[in-house]
């Protein structure tokens, strides 16, 4: 799978070995059952959120729910017919934090609005979960904030950036620096890099 990314992608050659370790992270973190926080602005903000969308239900790969979990379910709520259970997927915790907009408004509003993700991650965050931090420059202050609260707590920081890494490459455990400078450039390459991650994943987990 990553040597067809990179056969696609030659421009991320040179992240072969962030990206083997970044899906190898997220593997672990949901096998201990972790969740993935995620921050972004602008066209990350949205990389964010498109993320959660692969995650949180089929990407590649149908998701049925198991037999076991049907019948625990049903158990706990005899109201929940076949149908119904027939038609959920299988989920890979993820959170845009960026679309807690109650909380980020009224943060940002009241306190300071560079750590309106550092908020959330504070709230939410446990040892053992993932922050993905994304930003092309590397340095925008929310997300850096964000990173250095989410290290604080002990949870693994991956961040995508572009070539320099900015402020995120010294925070981060794992920092995917796609080769590109410009926004539109890095924003390109951040597509294929978190579609490999999140097919990875997905494909360690479900076999169909």
């Amino acid at each position: 799978m990553l040597n067809e990314l990179i056969k696609r992608y030659p421009a991320l050659a040179n992240c072969k070995e962030d990206l083997e370790n970044a899906a190898a992270a997220l593997i672990k973190m949901y096998e201990n059952g972790g969740q993935l926080l995620l921050a972004g602005n602008g066209g990350s903000c949205a990389d964010c959120d498109h993320i959660v969308g692969e995650l949180m239900k089929g990407f590649l790969k149908k998701r049925p729910l198991s037999s076991a979990k049907k019948a625990e379910m049903k158990a706990n709520c005899d109201m929940l017919d076949d149908d119904t259970l027939c038609k959920l997927q299988d989920a890979l915790p993820a959170v845009a934090l960026p679309s807690i907009t109650a909380l980020n408004s009224a943060f940002c509003n009241d306190v300071d609005p560079e750590l309106i993700y550092a908020q959330s991650v504070l709230a939410m965050g446990r040892k053992g979960d993932i922050f993905m931090g994304m930003s092309t420059s590397g340095n925008s202050k929310n997300v850096f904030a964000a990173a250095k609260v989410a290290k604080g707590l002990g949870l693994t920081v991956i961040a995508l950036t572009g070539a320099t890494g900015g402020k995120l490459k010294s925070v981060a455990d794992i920092c995917i620096r796609v080769p590109e400078t410009e926004t539109y450039k890095i924003q390109e390459l951040h597509l294929p890099v978190y579609h490999y991650l999140c097919a990875a994943v997905e494909s360690h987990f479900y076999a169909e």
